[in-house]
C-alpha cells in the first residue's frame, strides 16, 4: 500500500470523523515502518484532533523522536487547541523554542496566541505582540486576527480595536472578533455599524457574524433592522443554522412578534434547548405562564431535558405576572425530577412566593439552601420588607451577619427601607455604621435608602447631613429632602429646598410637585398650595393624579373652605364620584360643623355601596347633632346589614436597647403584658390624684 493511498484513506477518515478506520490505518502505517513519515504523521495528527483524540495525536508525535519539521509541531499545537488543552500547547510551543533550527512560523502563532486567550494570559499576548511587530508577523493577516482574538478573550476589547483599525488586510475572522467586541461591550449600534461596514468592503458575513448582529439587533428592540437581515438571508438562499434560528427566535420574541418568533421555530428541523428556551422566554416576557407551561411540556415529549434556564425563566414569568398555580406546579416537578437548582431557581423561587402572598413558603424554600449566598439572602429581606412583615426582615438581616455573610448595598437598601416604615431610627443608626464600614457611603442608591430612613424617622439633621454628602442629587432625592420637611411641619423649608432645586436645573415631576402640596397641607397654607397646584398645570404641564386632588381636597377641607373643595370635585368629571376623596370632604364637613353640605356628601357615599365604617360614624354623628335621630337609626341599621367594623387591631410599637418590642389591641399574650397592665393601672393612680386635686402640675406624680 502506498504513501499516497494511506494519505488519501486518512483524508477520508478526516472528513468522516471516523476513528475506529483511523486506527485501523494507524496500525498498518506501523506494520508498514511508515510510522516516522512525516507527511503520514501530519495527517494522523489531524485525524486524531478531528475526533478530539489529542492523546493519541500527542503518541504519534511522540513516537517520531527528533521531530525536525515545523509542520508537525503545527499539527499537534492546533490539537491541543481545538479541544481546549491550552497549558498543553503552551508547553508544546516552550519546547518547541528549545530547538534553534525550528523557527514558528504564521502557522504556528495562531494557535499560541489562541492557547494564551484561552488561559486568558494577557501579558504572555502583549509580550509576543511586541515580538510580532519587530519581526514583522504583525502585517501576517491570520496573526493580527488571531491576536485580535486575543485581546477580546481577555476582555481588553479597546485593544482589540486599535489592532483591527490598524490592520492593512482583514479577514472575516477579524471581523467577527471585533463587532462581537462591541455586542459584548454593550456597544450595539456600532456592533450593527460594524456589519454594514463589513459587507460594504465586500466581506461575505458568515454565520458567525450574523448571530451576533441578530442579537444586536434583539438588544435594541431594532425589529426593522432584524427583519431585514432575515429577509436578505431568505432572498440569497442562506442555510440558517441552530445558532442563527435561535438568534431569530429570540429577535423575534423580545420584540414581541411572536407569531414570527413561532414561524421561525417551526421551520428548524431540529430543534435546540437554546431555541426552545428563546420561545419560552418571549413568552415569558409577556406573562403568558400557560403558554410557558405547554412549550415546556412539549420540549419534555420531544425528549429535550430543560435546563436550569427553562425552569428560571418560566418561574421569572410566573413570579412577574404573580402566577402562584405554574409556578407551584413547577416547583413540585423540581422536587419530582430531583433537580437541584442553581442560585437562580432558587431566588426566581423564593420571589415567586413573595409575589404572591406565600411568605411562609418562600422562607420554608429558603431554609432549604444549605449555605445561602448573599443574593438570597437579599430576597428574603427584599421579600419580607415587600409584603410588610417588616420585623422578619430585621430579624434575617440579623440572622445574615449572624451567618457572616457580609451586606452588599441591595442588603442595606432593602432593610433600610424596613427600617423607614417601622421609624425605626435606633436600628437605622446602626446600620448607618455598617454602610460606612463596608465603604458604601458613596453608593447612590444606599444613600438615598438612608435619606428616606432619616427623614421618615423625623431624624431631620442626620437627613440633611446624608443629603448634603450625596455624590449627585437627583429628583429622587431632592423630593425625599422635600418630603421630609413638609411631613415634619418645617414647609418654610420645604419650600425653599423646592426652590433651590429649581435653580440647580432639575426638573420637577408628579411626585415631587405632591411633595410640596403635601407640605402646605401640613402647615396649612392654602393660597401656597393652590398657587403650586396651577403651577403645576399651567408651567410643569402635569396632568393632576388623584393624590394630587386629595391633597388640594384636604388642604381646603382643613382651613374650611368646604364649598370650594367641593366644586374642586364637581368639575373633574374623573373625581367627582371618588368615595374616597369624598370621605375626605365628608371629615372636614364633621371638623367644621357644616352639616348640609357633610350630609349630602355623606348620602352619596352610603348610595355608592361603601364599605368604609368611619364614613356611616361620622354620617351618623352629624344627624345626632341635628337632632335627627331616625336617620341616625337607619345609618346604623345599615351599618349592622353590612356587618362593618373595625377588623384590624391597632398595633404600637417602640425601641429600647436595641430592639423593636410591639403591641396590639386586646393582646393577651405579650409575654410582658402582665407588668404592662400593672404599669397603666399606676399611671391611671396617679392621674386620678391630679385630678381629684385639681392640679395640672405633675410634681404630684412623684409622691
Amino acid at each position: 500500500m502506498s504513501i499516497p493511498h494511506l494519505i488519501s484513506l486518512l483524508k477520508q477518515c478526516n472528513a468522516s470523523k471516523s476513528l475506529l478506520q483511523a486506527r485501523v490505518i494507524h496500525q498498518k502505517i506501523v506494520t508498514l515502518g511508515l510510522q516516522t513519515e512525516i507527511t503520514l504523521c501530519k495527517n494522523l495528527i489531524n485525524v486524531y484532533s478531528s475526533c478530539r483524540c489529542h492523546d493519541s495525536a500527542e503518541l504519534v508525535f511522540r513516537r517520531i523522536g527528533n521531530p525536525s519539521d515545523i509542520s508537525l509541531w503545527n499539527a499537534l499545537l492546533a490539537s491541543y487547541t481545538k479541544n481546549h488543552a491550552y497549558i498543553e500547547a503552551l508547553q508544546l510551543f516552550g519546547s518547541l523554542l528549545r530547538y534553534p533550527s525550528l523557527k514558528p512560523d504564521c502557522f504556528t502563532y495562531p494557535s499560541v496566541l489562541k492557547a494564551c486567550g484561552g488561559r486568558e494570559w494577557i501579558r504572555c499576548g502583549r509580550s509576543m505582540h511586541g515580538h510580532f511587530v519587530k519581526s514583522g508577523y504583525v502585517f501576517d493577516v491570520v496573526i493580527s486576527s488571531s491576536l485580535v482574538g486575543l485581546y477580546a478573550k481577555c476582555g481588553y476589547f479597546d485593544h482589540a480595536v486599535q489592532l483591527f483599525d490598524e490592520m492593512s488586510d482583514r479577514d472575516v475572522a477579524s471581523w467577527n472578533t471585533v463587532i462581537s467586541c462591541y455586542y459584548q461591550s454593550g456597544k450595539y449600534e456600532k456592533a450593527l455599524d460594524l456589519f454594514g461596514r463589513m459587507k460594504e468592503f465586500g466581506f461575505q458575513p458568515n454565520s458567525v457574524t450574523l448571530t451576533t448582529a441578530i442579537a444586536a439587533c434583539a438588544r435594541l428592540l431594532d425589529i426593522e433592522k432584524g427583519k431585514e437581515i432575515h429577509s436578505e438571508l431568505t432572498r440569497t438562499g442562506f442555510v440558517l443554522d441552530d445558532f442563527m434560528s435561535s438568534a431569530l427566535v429570540d429577535m423575534y420574541g423580545k420584540c414581541g412578534c411572536l407569531e414570527m418568533a413561532e414561524d421561525v421555530f417551526h421551520q428548524m428541523p431540529k430543534k435546540t434547548v437554546v431555541a426552545w428556551n428563546s420561545l419560552i422566554s418571549a413568552y415569558g416576557s409577556t406573562g403568558d405562564c400557560n403558554q410557558c407551561m405547554k412549550l415546556l411540556s412539549r420540549m419534555i415529549l420531544e425528549g429535550i431535558r430543560p435546563t436550569s434556564t427553562t425552569i428560571s425563566t418560566i418561574l421569572l414569568a410566573c413570579s412577574r405576572s404573580g402566577q402562584l398555580q405554574p409556578g407551584a406546579f413547577l416547583h413540585g416537578y423540581i422536587l419530582r425530577n430531583r433537580i437541584a437548582p442553581d442560585q437562580f431557581i432558587n431566588s426566581t423561587l423564593i420571589d415567586l412566593y413573595f409575589k404572591c402572598g406565600k411568605p411562609h413558603t418562600a422562607e420554608k424554600v429558603f431554609r432549604t439552601i444549605p449555605k445561602p449566598d448573599i443574593v438570597l439572602w437579599n430576597v428574603m429581606i427584599s421579600g419580607f420588607t415587600m409584603v410588610g412583615k417588616l420585623f422578619d426582615a430585621l430579624g434575617i438581616y440579623n440572622q445574615m451577619k449572624a451567618a457572616g455573610v457580609n451586606p452588599d448595598a441591595m442588603t442595606f437598601s432593602s432593610v433600610l427601607s424596613a427600617c423607614s416604615q417601622l421609624a425605626a431610627l435606633e436600628q437605622g443608626k446602626a446600620i448607618h455604621i455598617s454602610v460606612s464600614d463596608n465603604g458604601l457611603e458613596s453608593n447612590e442608591v444606599v444613600m438615598g435608602a438612608l435619606l428616606d430612613m432619616y427623614a421618615k424617622c423625623g431624624a431631620m439633621n442626620e437627613a440633611l447631613s446624608v443629603f448634603l454628602k450625596l455624590p449627585i442629587r437627583d429628583l429622587v432625592s431632592w423630593t425625599s429632602m422635600i418630603t421630609a420637611y413638609g411631613s415634619h411641619g418645617q414647609a418654610k423649608d420645604a419650600l425653599e429646598l423646592f426652590d433651590e432645586m429649581l435653580q440647580s436645573s432639575v426638573k420637577p415631576d408628579g411626585v415631587t410637585l405632591l411633595a410640596v402640596l403635601s407640605a402646605c397641607s401640613h402647615a396649612g397654607l392654602v393660597d401656597e398650595g393652590c398657587y403650586y397646584f396651577r403651577r403645576m398645570i399651567d408651567e410643569y404641564k402635569i396632568q393632576p393624579r388623584y393624590e394630587h386632588y386629595s391633597c388640594l381636597i384636604d388642604l381646603l377641607g382643613r382651613s374650611g373652605r368646604l364649598q370650594e373643595a367641593y366644586n374642586v370635585l364637581e368639575t373633574n368629571a374623573e373625581i367627582r364620584e371618588d368615595v374616597e376623596l369624598l370621605s375626605t370632604l365628608l371629615s372636614a364637613c364633621c371638623l367644621h360643623k357644616e352639616f348640609e353640605l357633610g350630609e349630602r356628601i355623606g348620602n352619596v357615599i352610603v348610595e355608592k355601596g361603601s364599605s368604609d365604617p368611619s364614613v356611616y360614624v361620622a354620617l351618623s354623628n352629624m344627624y345626632a347633632s341635628s337632632r335627627k335621630w331616625k336617620e341616625v337609626g337607619r345609618v346604623r341599621w345599615r351599618m349592622k346589614e353590612l356587618g362593618l367594623r373595625k377588623s384590624n387591631p391597632g398595633c404600637s410599637w417602640i425601641e429600647i436597647d436595641d430592639r423593636i418590642a410591639q403591641f396590639f389591641m386586646g393582646d393577651e399574650w405579650h409575654e410582658e403584658a402582665d407588668m404592662v397592665r400593672e404599669c397603666l393601672a399606676v399611671l391611671y393612680d396617679h392621674m386620678e390624684k391630679v385630678e381629684r386635686c385639681g392640679k395640672h402640675d405633675f410634681s404630684i406624680l412623684l409622691l
